[in-house]
């Protein structure tokens, strides 16, 4: 894993078994550090355990790193979430690049949606190593959803906020960083300052680029709390409790039109149109003063939160896992 304290509370929630631990991360290492230590390492454990097809996940550089051992060693690789691209190889960073690059070495592609299908096809990949699934992060937050519960002390601060119309905010990505980062939370403490009936809460990534600067113009803030980073059963009760959702992060784009969350994703593009097709979001680009200009929109006329509620999630109905397992099964 790439965050291995961060998915900590997720290996308990899902009860995973580690069998191989590859420990690539440490502190301050590059994406070349990371890929270079995950292929040396997944060889050894590819070349004792010669699966029949490797699944990588997503765009990360582990991921990526899984493809290229694999495919040097001769094993089919699978690709669950393939085809999503921002058309900016250098947006996201490295992940544009990184999934563009797994698609080439795929031999099965398992994309979200049929968007995600067309633009595979578009790039040369047959139609039948495709199948359109949906995506497995669907099926995760709708198996959590009914159960999930927060821990005592996330319940008690969602309880002392009720009376507020609560923000929930998560940003990470490698683009958000410095200055765009420190524009876009001084927008959100303005807006937070400007209306005695909101609140933020912000689960803050570990990364130091991220801490240093939520605790700079965050820290101390009336109605603005800075959360550790939440286990999953968490997050899915902070998402229920939200009234609007602000992120750069992908995954959130996937899970939020679940709970009918209306999202304003702070990003200059995004890999997953459909939910802005959709009506579930809104791109806001990398503007602070876009940023500001939706919040307020969204405070003055709750048209648009109502409408989201109404919607489908465009990137799966729970059954995801269910299609890929059939696909695999009538391929191999």
């Amino acid at each position: 894993s790439q965050h291995t304290d961060l998915l900590k509370p997720f290996i308990s929630a899902f009860s995973i078994k580690i069998d191989h631990d590859l420990r690539v991360m440490r502190a301050g290492q590059s994406p070349n550090d990371v890929a270079s230590r995950a292929i040396a390492r997944l060889d050894r454990v590819l070349t004792e355990v010669r699966p029949d097809l490797l699944l990588v996940q997503g765009d990360t550089t582990t991921a990526l790193a899984g493809a290229i051992a694999a495919f040097n060693l001769g094993i089919r690789v699978g690709h669950v979430e393939a085809g999503l691209r921002s058309g900016d190889p250098k947006n996201p960073f490295p992940e544009e690049m990184n999934r563009r690059l797994i698609t080439r070495l795929a031999d099965l592609h398992f994309a979200a949606t049929t968007h995600n299908r067309e633009t595979l096809i578009a790039e040369g990949v047959s139609k039948s190593n495709i199948a359109v699934t949906g995506n497995p992060v669907v099926d995760s937050l709708l198996r959590f959803a009914e159960t999930a519960k927060p821990n005592r002390q996330l319940a008690k601060l969602i309880e002392s906020t009720s009376g507020t119309r609560r923000i929930l905010l998560t940003t990470h990505r490698r683009e958000s960083f410095g200055s765009a980062m420190e524009r876009n939370l001084r927008v959100l403490r303005e807006f937070i300052e400007s209306q005695a009936d909101l609140s933020l809460l912000f689960p803050v990534h570990p990364n130091p680029n991220v801490l240093k600067v939520a605790n700079s113009i965050l820290g101390g803030i009336d109605r603005v709390f800075l959360l550790e980073p939440l286990g999953y059963s968490d997050f899915i009760a902070l998402v229920r409790a939200s009234w609007l959702i602000v992120s750069d992060s992908g995954g959130v784009q996937e899970e939020a039109p679940s709970f009918g969350k209306p999202l304003l994703v702070i990003r200059a593009n995004t890999e997953r149109p459909e939910a802005v097709e959709a009506g579930v979001a809104k791109l806001v680009g990398d503007s602070s003063k876009a940023l500001k200009w939706h919040l307020e929109q969204a405070y003055g006329d709750e048209t648009w939160i109502n409408s989201v509620k109404k919607q489908k999630n465009p990137f799966g109905d729970g059954r995801s896992a269910e299609r890929i397992v059939k696909f695999i099964l009538r391929k191999i």
